[in-house]
Formats: structure tokens, C-alpha cells, sequence
């Protein structure tokens, strides 16, 4: 029986991965409100979404649309937040961005629609994005802890992925510029192979550095200048295929003589004035381990 679902990994090939193609409320009145270096010309980011979708289509995925109107929710584009998808089915996750609240509901039923069984879903004041959850390996998933995921949606995380046999590890996140920038634990590190990964080290905590350490990753870092243009914001194709924003060159570089091939999308609409890069913008949905 073909699997629909399942991508407990950052890495395997991607097969499915579900996008949001920007719609008129992308174009946000206020940019300040929503973080944003200014608002967004619409027209230009659907060709840049539309540019990404065919490199994602070239590296091998089936591309899906998430196609429900989103009035007054610029963020929906990126795709990747709301929720987590598991080999046993979607957890639903809890925005801590509170301009982001309702698009949850909106993926809920587009799993739905997907077959995709919900496995469970936060509630009360537990507040997760799926910006802050990094795969380290099949059944070990890294939760940073900052001003998008809290306390308590680490707990609900940890009771509902134990159940299927995951070990989830606290991952403590810097004040950087303040709660109202979007940093998660993905703005510092990406894994392109399964012991390897980008990362910006000024921005990492101590114990998640060792515990890469002890795992025997290979860590790349990356220049500090590339880390405002969001060159740690690698998604993997699969093992060592990358997809980065263009525009930064040393990561690029680097990435290519750690073995890896690497594709670069234009970004300057549904990106650099957002705060997301290619990982922000999708949501895997099916990844093949091999």
C-alpha cells in the first residue's frame, strides 16, 4: 500500500509538500504590524511562488495546493507552521504569533480533504509553530523554546509524540531582537544530509551545539552577513538536493563543497520582506525514506 504521508525526517526525498500560493492579503496595509521590511507587491510574489513550485516540481515532489481564502492572514503562505505531519498522522499546532490564529483550523480540514488522520491537536495555552521543530533524526524531534513555542506546547508535544515513539529534546532560543521578530529554531539551522547541517553559531545554545556534537554532525556555518538574507533557511530536497534563497553566495559555495547540489529560488517578495524562507514555505507532507 502506497503511503500518503509521513515525514518524521528534514531530509528524505520529498514526494508531497503542500504550498500556498500569496493572495490578495499577502499585500498586508501595515507592514510594521506584521514584521515585514514593507509590503509586499502581490503580482511579483506569485511569480516568485510560482518559480518555486517548479523547482520543487523538477527536485521530484508533487506539488499541493492549500487553496481556502485566508482574508487578513498575510503568514498563510507559509505553510510549514500550523502543523506537523508524523508517519501516524498531523499534530495541529498553536500559533504564537497571534496576527497568525485560525489558519490551524483552515490546514485541519485540508488534511482532511488529504486523508490525512489528525493525531492530535493543541490546546489551552499551548503555543507551538512548526518553524520550531527540527527532525534530528526519524524519532528524535528538537523543540525550541522562545517567543513562537512555549512551556506548555512543548509538554503537549512530548505526551502525543511519545505515543508513537518519539523523544522530543528542549531547545532554549535567544531574545536576538525581541519578541516580535521571527526567529525560530530553523532561522539558525537546517539539515541538508542526515549529519549534516547549516547553522549560524552565534545563536545557538550551548547544549544543542554539544548534542550535535555527540551525534557526530558535520556543521557548516554560515557567514554572518547571510544570516539577515536567511542562508541558514535550507530546505533538503533530499539527502545533499538543496533549495536556498539566492543571494548568498558563501552558503552556497559552502553547501556545494560539502557535496551537495543546490538550486536557488528569487525571493525578494514572499522572503526577505516576510521573514521566510523555502522551509517557511512549505509543508512537507510525504517524505520517502530511503
Amino acid at each position: 500500500m502506497t503511503r500518503l504521508y509521513g515525514s518524521q525526517s528534514m531530509v528524505a526525498p520529498l514526494r508531497t509538500v503542500l504550498v500556498k500560493r500569496p493572495e490578495q492579503a499577502f499585500a498586508v496595509s501595515d507592514p510594521v504590524a506584521w514584521h515585514y521590511t514593507g509590503r509586499p507587491d502581490v503580482t511579483i510574489a506569485q511569480q516568485e511562488h510560482d518559480a518555486l513550485v517548479a523547482l520543487l516540481r523538477q527536485g521530484g515532489a508533487e506539488v499541493v495546493y492549500h487553496d481556502e481564502p485566508q482574508p487578513d492572514h498575510a503568514d498563510s503562505i507559509f505553510t510549514f507552521d500550523p502543523a506537523l505531519v508524523t508517519d501516524h498522522g498531523a499534530i495541529i499546532l498553536s500559533m504564537g504569533k497571534s496576527l497568525r490564529r485560525g489558519e490551524e483550523a483552515v490546514m485541519e480540514r485540508r488534511f482532511e480533504q488529504m486523508g490525512i488522520p489528525i493525531l492530535f491537536t493543541l490546546h489551552g495555552d499551548a503555543r507551538a509553530e512548526g518553524g520550531d521543530l527540527l527532525w534530528v533524526d526519524h524519532d528524535t524531534l528538537a523543540v525550541g523554546l522562545g517567543f513562537r513555542t512555549n512551556a506548555e506546547g512543548f509538554h503537549q508535544l512530548r505526551d502525543a509524540l511519545s505515543g508513537i515513539g518519539v523523544k522530543v529534546i528542549p531547545v532554549e532560543l535567544p531574545y536576538y531582537t525581541g519578541p516580535e521578530a521571527c526567529l525560530h529554531l530553523l532561522s539558525l539551522i537546517s539539515l541538508i544530509d542526515d549529519k549534516i547541517a547549516v547553522v549560524y553559531p552565534p545563536l545557538v545554545a550551548v547544549p544543542f551545539w554539544q548534542e550535535l556534537q555527540q551525534r557526530d554532525f558535520k556543521l557548516i556555518t554560515i557567514p554572518n552577513e547571510e544570516f539577515l538574507t536567511m542562508g541558514t533557511n535550507v530546505l533538503a530536497l533530499s539527502p545533499r538536493k538543496c533549495l536556498m534563497l539566492e543571494g548568498n553566495p558563501v552558503t552556497k559555495r559552502l553547501l556545494e563543497e560539502a557535496g551537495c547540489e543546490v538550486v536557488t529560488y528569487k525571493g525578494n517578495e514572499i522572503s526577505l520582506k516576510a521573514e521566510g524562507g523555502p522551509t517557511c514555505l512549505t509543508r512537507p507532507i510525504l517524505r520517502v525514506y530511503v
